[in-house]
């Protein structure tokens, strides 16, 4: 087998091995899925999962970094259209609200693993407060656009709107759900747009 063969070889089993994981824990949960499982799932030997990865703590942590990237990458797509600082918020809840939408939503992966794993200085937990810094400051900077005074707190407003619909967007109707989500997010704007109340 050429070295080229080697790698490709190699390349896909971690990806089939990552893929089965990510499929898995998004649904099941993480402390309930096993190595052997994915083992078996991904049709890989034992040896080929710790070739990967050193444990069941990496192949986690590489699942979180897939959902990060693919949450910055749908967030960073959905505003390539929109004209204006509001229209980029909206198409980022909208994104948002899609997502809640779409077959087969369990709740926000993140918010699923730090439920999992709750000691702040655990790996994992650390992983998932960096997503969330980012999309903290992500959604302050657009928000910054819009209107002048500052926006930390409306961001911190979304944020927790984002929250809160995730969470009860698989425990009852996503569409509902997502309609009352995307009033807040219109609510926060026209609040940014109208400036500070006169004291």
């Amino acid at each position: 087998m050429s070295r080229k063969t080697q790698t490709a070889s190699t390349s896909e089993a971690r990806a089939r091995l990552l893929a089965t994981a990510v499929r898995i824990f998004y649904a099941e949960g993480i402390h309930s899925v096993g190595v052997d499982r994915i083992i078996e799932e991904s049709q890989v030997t034992r040896a080929t999962l710790y070739r990967h990865f050193s444990g069941k703590e990496a192949l986690v942590l590489a699942y979180l970094e897939q959902a990060d990237q693919g949450i910055r990458a749908q967030l960073t797509a959905a505003q390539k259209d929109a004209r204006t600082p509001g229209d980029k918020v909206r198409a980022v809840g909208r994104a948002i609200a899609e997502g809640i939408r779409s077959e087969g939503f369990r709740g926000c992966a993140f918010l699923n693993a730090v439920a999992e794993y709750p000691d702040p200085i655990h790996p994992i937990h650390q992983a998932v407060l960096v997503h969330r810094d980012w999309f903290l400051k992500t959604v302050t900077e657009l928000l910054a656009h819009v209107g002048e005074t500052p926006a930390e707190a409306a961001a911190r407003h979304f944020v927790m709107l984002r929250d809160g619909a995730m969470a009860a967007g698989c425990l009852s109707d996503p569409g509902h759900i997502t309609e009352t989500f995307l009033e807040g997010v219109e609510g926060i704007l026209q609040a940014r747009s109208a400036g500070p109340a006169a004291g």
